[in-house]
């Protein structure tokens, strides 16, 4: 079995002997060692307690084929929100449900160019639960629409973009959203 274990580890910033000093019981941090490298085999009982420790489930710790990457569906420039030319992705330690990217291109609301904003997808029954959150909607032609969540009507979802003095835009029943998660910036 392959595992993630430090990929995780390491994305949550904890040292071996962290996640070692968290299990229950406590063990050490060679042993937590071993068990990343694959020197020591790791059982579905060792898979549970780093699990725990690392606050997050067994499943997860397991690499699984098709879900190292997130892909990117849209970039963010000055004109808005549009489909990349070329498929693009980002390398991720752990993924969460179904998500997608965007890459951020120019400076634009609390985002800098450079940024990758890790989005989760819902479904448009899910959409009440992302009020006031970032919120990706696709529209037609290739063309998307990001910004901030600011009310849903029946069918109809409001959204203000992140450009000073954007006006509210309205778009009557996207078939899904994905509602910035994760914003990874470079130092």
């Amino acid at each position: 079995m392959i595992t993630r274990i430090r990929e995780v580890r390491r994305a949550k910033g904890m040292t071996l002997d962290d996640v070692a000093k968290r299990c229950e019981p406590p063990t050490t941090a060679q042993t937590i060692g071993r068990l990343e490298t694959g020197t020591r085999t790791v059982s579905i009982g060792w898979l549970n307690r780093i699990a725990l420790a690392l606050g997050v489930t067994a499943s997860d710790l397991v690499d699984m084929p098709g879900k190292e990457h997130i892909p990117v569906v849209a970039y963010l420039g000055p004109e808005g929100a549009y489909a990349p030319a070329r498929p693009s992705h980002f390398v991720a330690p752990l993924i969460e449900g179904e998500m997608t990217g965007l890459r951020i291109l120019a400076s634009i609301g609390d985002y800098r160019a450079g940024d990758e904003i890790w989005c989760t997808r819902i479904a448009p029954k899910d959409y009440a639960h992302a009020l006031n959150r970032d919120v990706l909607f696709p529209r037609p032609g290739g063309r998307f629409l990001f910004g901030r969540l600011i009310g849903r009507e029946g069918d109809r979802v409001q959204i203000l973009p992140l450009n000073p003095n954007a006006r509210q835009q309205i778009l009557s029943d996207p078939p899904w959203a994905a509602v910035a998660t994760r914003l990874v910036r470079s130092l």
